[in-house]
């Protein structure tokens, strides 16, 4: 994302007035609890979107990406798109278009975008809230809006749900907003509140791998809002607001009838106990031992929320074989990243064993990505 700044006087024949960076996020623990008004425990990666932007007085927004040909041209305050609508070629300007839309009730106007990203597209990493936070960012800064980041993520939030059609929680674009180097940010989706917890790894002897899978996944198609939908499906039969306030868990499973949301509700009740065991250890310096933590939510997301994917799964088997302290999906599922925790000095041979496996399969060889918890957005220049 090299000089950001002279690509754009290239693509507008003007100088952007500034360029906000914002990362993209590996989840520790805490899978399909966001949404369920659970606990998560994600970091923020050095890797990201960057835009470079300057303000335009037309109330128009116009976005170009670095990783896409063509321009799309939409006024922020609603309507349909100014260009050649939206082909599908195109979606993603919906996230930055989506984000300048809500932020219009908020003072904002239009703006010039052009977007670059150093993330791995479909890796489960988060590059759509990376996206919307930028822009964010960005267009708060154009036009002298002050939002304090924890509301600033809520809107970012539900840029995705209402604009895109995405029905996520808010995780992505808190940990994009909040997280800090060296950290993982203890969130709770319900109240907002958050809290940063210790989390070096190298400091511990230990090495966190992000594997991409090459298994592309896309949430917006239909598996990712029938979970949601059965998960509100089961908090509505049980009495509760949501999975969350569920508090004994086998009383719960007792009144479900229908097996499928029993499992759900399974997953969800034990995960939100899983982060708060592994914030735990990881306050107590028990690095080493979130690997438990991160074996019991890959079983659990494969068996009982049923999102996992071969090649995650193989993934998993071979690192533990090879050693490895710990590995689960991250993500919604059906594609997309796997994180393994291993000792550093085991780095290279869990890779040689992940890879291994691929290849007695067939499969695109994996890439690898050291997951070091970094900064979360901000200004660049």
């Amino acid at each position: 994302m090299t000089d950001l700044g002279s690509a754009f006087r290239a693509a507008f024949g003007r100088p952007a007035e500034g360029v906000w960076h914002a990362p993209g996020r590996i989840n520790l623990v805490g899978e399909h609890t966001d949404y369920n008004d659970g606990l998560v425990l994600p970091f923020a990666l050095s890797r990201g979107v960057s835009v470079a932007a300057a303000r335009r007085d037309d109330g128009l927004v116009e976005v170009r990406s670095r990783q896409a040909d063509g321009t799309v041209t939409a006024p922020a305050d609603g309507g349909t798109v100014v260009s050649e609508g939206w082909p599908a070629e195109r979606a993603w300007a919906a996230y930055p278009v989506g984000m300048a839309r809500v932020l219009r009730e908020h003072g904002t106007g239009g703006a010039s975008l052009l977007i670059d990203s150093d993330l791995p597209q479909g890796a489960g990493l988060s590059s759509s809230a990376a996206l919307e936070c930028a822009t964010a960012l960005a267009l708060c800064d154009l036009h002298g809006v002050e939002i304090d980041r924890p509301e600033l993520a809520r809107l970012a939030q539900r840029a995705e749900n209402e604009q895109v059609g995405m029905p996520c929680g808010l995780m992505d674009q808190s940990a994009s907003l909040l997280a800090t180097p060296g950290h993982a940010l203890m969130l709770d989706c319900r109240s907002g509140l958050s809290a940063q917890v210790p989390f070096d790894p190298s400091r511990a002897g230990l090495t966190l791998l992000a594997v991409d899978t090459r298994a592309s996944h896309a949430l917006t198609g239909g598996d990712y809002g029938r979970r949601r939908a059965e998960c509100e499906e089961a908090a509505a039969l049980l009495g509760v607001d949501a999975l969350r306030d569920v508090k004994d868990l086998a009383g719960a499973l007792g009144r479900l009838r229908d097996p499928v949301l029993r499992r759900r509700v399974q997953h969800v009740v034990t995960e939100n106990h899983r982060v708060e065991a592994s914030a735990g250890l990881l306050r107590a310096g028990a690095v080493a031992e979130l690997g438990a933590m991160l074996n019991a939510s890959h079983l659990s997301l494969r068996d009982q929320f049923e999102i996992s994917w071969p090649e995650a799964d193989a993934a998993v088997d071979a690192a533990l074989r090879a050693g490895a302290r710990g590995g689960r999906m991250i993500g919604g599922g059906f594609g997309g990243s796997v994180i393994v925790l291993t000792a550093s000095d085991r780095a290279d041979r869990v890779r040689d064993a992940i890879a291994a496996a691929y290849a007695k399969r067939g499969w695109t060889a994996p890439e690898f990505l050291d997951a070091v918890p970094s900064a979360g957005a901000r200004r660049l220049a």
